[in-house]
């Protein structure tokens, strides 16, 4: 593929560009944005396309075609893990989930991740590199084709950190939301981050009404330095008062993901301390009984702890649910994504 632009990567201006310097009118871009996004990959399947055009794209673009190396579907609730191949022969993966109100996608946006936070094994392996918008698209677009069915909702919260491949990200969610393409609303799309407190506030000027969903997963820094080694740079304070800016100028609320670790952070301190971090805030704290990763020793809380945490959050006026874990039997559950491919 040296030599030649992968046409998934293009947004419509970027096409009306490259179709203008093989000599032919800007109007070919719209048709050519309409076919990537339906999903086909051969370029002589583009039939409103004359063929002298098809032959010339085919010597100077291609379109991402991700190989399925395995398709894992859960027996307790259907959710479905796809391992992807790339280009370069690394994998990610991403995860379909059926809810009541249509299917939801969970991608990848990195292949690794440099994050170190020590409950994932999404960083096991540690970082390979950035995924293009293309990429990223592409795991939708595949997985829309695959199972014949729209995908209403998409979740950027498998392997990687969104806010560490920020450009990328940016490309992907107006390529997504673009009315010629997927035409998914921003507000049925959810951005998650570790906590880097500068994309955030740049993330808040961006016009992009998106569910911001931050991983918490402890109320106080010592804690939450020996799980997540962001912590060390953007400590709490720092973090919490960039969500707080975010909500300000946005007027989005934002979610608070908290993974509850047995011994770690699930104590009545820690929800007593994490009332005290975020009350006040337009927030919701998803609580998330972590999921098993083999060689951290963490294990998840018992019912009763969790619901005495929830408890207290929600005596304080905090809104609070306790997710429901999907295709744990499948390690696609939060945490696990690259568990198996590593192992």
């Amino acid at each position: 593929m040296e030599g030649k632009v992968d046409l998934m990567n293009m947004e419509i201006d970027e096409l009306e560009g490259f179709v203008l310097s093989l000599g032919e009118p800007k109007f070919r871009a719209r048709q050519i944005f309409e076919w990537v996004n339906k999903g086909v990959k051969d370029i002589d399947s583009m039939t409103n396309l004359s063929k002298d055009l098809r032959e010339n794209l085919k010597r100077n673009a291609y379109i991402n075609n991700f190989e399925i190396v395995k398709k894992l579907i859960s027996k307790i609730d259907g959710t479905r893990k796809y391992i992807f191949k790339l280009y370069d022969n690394d994998v990610i993966e991403s995860v379909l989930m059926k809810y009541s109100y249509g299917f939801s996608v969970c991608i990848s946006s990195q292949a690794g991740c440099r994050m170190g936070c020590s409950f994932c094994a999404s960083t096991g392996a540690g970082f390979k590199r950035n995924l293009t918008a293309g990429e990223m698209l592409d795991q939708v677009l595949t997985i829309k084709n695959d199972i014949k069915e729209r995908i209403g909702n998409i979740v950027i919260m498998g392997i990687g950190e969104p806010f560490d491949n920020y450009d990328n990200l940016i490309k992907f969610l107006r390529l997504v939301n673009h009315k010629d393409g997927l035409n998914i609303g921003f507000r049925y799309i959810t951005v998650s981050t570790c906590g880097l407190v500068p994309q955030i506030l740049k993330f808040s000027k961006e016009n992009m009404p998106v569910t911001l969903s931050v991983s918490l997963h402890a109320p106080d820094d010592e804690t939450r330095s020996k799980i997540m080694p962001v912590n060390n740079k953007y400590p709490l304070d720092k973090l919490v008062e960039a969500c707080k800016i975010y909500t300000m100028i946005t007027n989005r609320r934002i979610t608070f993901e908290y993974s509850l670790i047995n011994g770690i952070n699930d104590s009545s301190g820690h929800a007593e301390k994490l009332v005290s971090l975020i009350k006040g805030m337009l927030c919701h704290v998803n609580l998330i009984p972590v999921n098993t990763v083999s060689n951290t020793g963490y294990k998840r809380s018992s019912r009763e702890s969790i619901e005495m945490f929830k408890n207290i959050l929600e005596k304080h006026g905090i809104k609070v649910t306790i997710r429901r874990g999907l295709g744990r039997d499948i390690d696609a559950a939060c945490g696990q994504l690259r568990r198996n491919i590593i192992n």
